[in-house]
């Protein structure tokens, strides 16, 4: 039933975080631009500007930077959430064998490059970096595959799209595990209290957008001051989210009925403004529409744009800004080193273990996947631009020469790893996807806008 209740809209989510990443690619360009630009102290000044408050026993004041990194990074780590979420519970992987063809990509994905990073590194103070090649950023795979259209299956699309989300599952325990600070007991205790408090009112069948966003900021502080990262809170604040619709369409058709019946049987004002009657009915109308529609859905719809072009090109503003010129100095085997594993690692890994996973049938991959679009979609989930450069902030924290050097190796490896993916894939040929697709019983891609509803009868 809940399968039926919920829309799917995979084409609007690509179209979306394609945009998004070209929204992504300006934005990184001004903040070179502008950092090796004669205005470059305004660029450092405005992101370590301070804002906040200072109470008696309480002080939470931060740099614009941390701001995005801690506050804004929180928003889009609950949008990840809900997703996770919709997904395991009836989307890509709500099943094993679903779940199987992106989760060996997402491990070859994730232990190569860590196991390559620790290979290749010489030093003991950049070893922390490890966890930076690990992730895929899904807004800039998907904005090269919406470049190719129809010369990538659909399916590779989805598998891009569940192997990211998997993928986005191992950094978040990543950062949990690794890239947290000293931890306060007592703090991270009520912070799971309240969790708890809103896990039981999700189960009980309540829910409150209002009650999400007083919790949601409590647990974010509480979080913050306990040292464990704050956009965690984001993530397990998200899965308190329902998805069960509390009516269902044919409750919500009778009612829509009868309050249309209702409006027209109100008098009509001469003035442009409605009646009492017609009011009390728009209300009810609201009420009921709140009732039927899923709230995971209806959050991850509103959140989805203000992730997608607001928050993620800010948080590109603000931490793709490193100087580049021959006075500063730069770490360049950590730079190599990232370059390689975003690169390599990413493409060996993801490519070789999906094969062998396939050569002893552990997974099934769909027939119009080539071997030369899993090699494709491997050099393309070497973008690791948001996710990597959240890793390098945390990593790096105290050195700002590890930082730029990171960021340097990260851009450059994805730009790479870019390029790479989009010349295998749109090499692959558009002729032997449409033969394939053609054989096949794959669905299109407008068969995905929804998840079919049974009609009433």
């Amino acid at each position: 039933m809940i399968q039926k209740s919920i829309l799917s809209p995979f084409q609007k989510f690509v179209n979306i975080e394609s945009f998004s990443g070209v929204l992504l690619l300006i934005a990184t360009i001004i903040a070179l631009l502008w950092a090796n630009s004669p205005f470059r102290e305004s660029y450092q000044s405005l992101w370590q500007y301070k804002i906040g408050f200072t109470a008696q026993n309480f002080e939470l004041s931060k740099p614009l930077l941390l701001w995005v990194n801690d506050g804004l990074m929180a928003i889009f780590f609950f949008l990840i959430g809900l997703e996770i979420k919709r997904e395991f519970l009836i989307g890509e992987l709500n099943s094993v064998k679903k779940v199987a063809f992106p989760l060996f990509g997402a491990l070859g994905g994730m232990l190569i490059p860590v196991l390559m990073f620790f290979m290749l590194n010489n030093k003991v103070e950049t070893s922390v970096g490890w966890g930076i090649p690990m992730a895929t950023d899904i807004a800039f795979s998907l904005a090269v595959l919406k470049v190719l259209g129809d010369r990538v299956p659909l399916s590779l699309k989805l598998f891009l799209t569940a192997f990211a989300i998997v993928d986005d599952i191992g950094a978040v325990l990543v950062i949990a595990v690794f890239y947290s600070g000293n931890v306060n007991i007592v703090l991270l205790l009520v912070a799971m209290a309240l969790l708890g408090l809103l896990y039981f009112l999700s189960l009980k069948g309540f829910y409150s957008k209002f009650l999400i966003i007083i919790f949601g900021i409590a647990i974010w502080v509480l979080f913050l001051k306990s040292g464990i990262h704050p956009t965690i809170a984001g993530i397990l604040l998200a899965f308190s989210v329902p998805v069960r619709q509390k009516i269902d369409t044919p409750t919500f058709l009778d009612k829509l009925v009868n309050i249309t019946n209702n409006i027209k049987k109100a008098a009509v004002s001469k003035k442009p403004i409605l009646c009492k009657e017609q009011i009390e009915q728009i209300e009810d109308l609201d009420d009921w529409t709140n009732r039927y529609q899923s709230p995971l859905q209806h959050l991850e719809h509103k959140l989805h744009d203000w992730v997608a072009y607001f928050i993620i090109p800010v948080f590109a503003l603000a931490n793709a800004g490193v100087v580049i010129n021959g006075d500063t100095s730069m770490e360049q085997p950590l730079i190599w080193n990232i370059i390689i594993c975003l690169v390599l690692g990413k493409s060996i890994g993801i490519s070789l273990v999906v094969m062998i996973a396939k050569k002893l049938r552990i997974v099934e991959i769909p027939e119009e996947i080539t071997h030369w679009h899993i090699i494709g979609v491997s050099f393309l989930a070497g973008i690791g631009f948001t996710m990597a450069i959240f890793i390098a902030s945390l990593a790096f924290e105290s050195s700002l020469i590890y930082i730029d050097s990171a960021k340097i190796g990260i851009l450059i490896g994805s730009l790479i790893s870019a390029i790479i993916g989009f010349f295998i894939l749109s090499n692959t040929g558009k002729k032997s996807f449409r033969k394939a697709n053609k054989n096949s019983s794959t669905q299109s891609e407008d068969d995905y806008l929804s998840i079919p509803c049974s009609n009433k009868k």
